[in-house]
């Protein structure tokens, strides 16, 4: 099975921190789990990236981002070049996240 190498972009990072302290306020061990689920999700990608679907919207190129879904409030994209997967966004799906789809 051929592997994929997997890079998190730095505003990928900057989202996931920024969700892992958002829920450490009310519980750190509920953040450290979720730290630890999003990561695996995200080393999960060096196997088979092509298994999730395509983001199906108006304002995005079609074929460009994969989305995948972890713990059914965040929604990683991610992109599939070659021999690597880049990672891009990391969105809470409780928020407003409209913006991404406009950048």
């Amino acid at each position: 099975m051929k592997r994929y190498k997997v890079i998190v972009s730095d505003r990928a990072k900057t989202m996931l921190g920024a969700h892992v302290k958002f829920i450490a306020r009310v519980s750190p061990s509920a953040a450290r789990d979720t730290k630890a689920k999003l990561l695996a999700a995200i080393r999960s990608l060096s196997d088979m990236p092509e298994r999730f679907p395509f983001l199906d919207e108006e304002a995005v190129p079609r074929g460009k981002y994969h989305k995948m879904f972890v713990e059914q409030w965040y929604l990683l994209l991610y992109q599939i070049k070659d021999q690597t997967v880049y990672v891009d966004y990391i969105a809470d799906c409780r928020q407003d996240y409209g913006w991404l789809i406009r950048a």
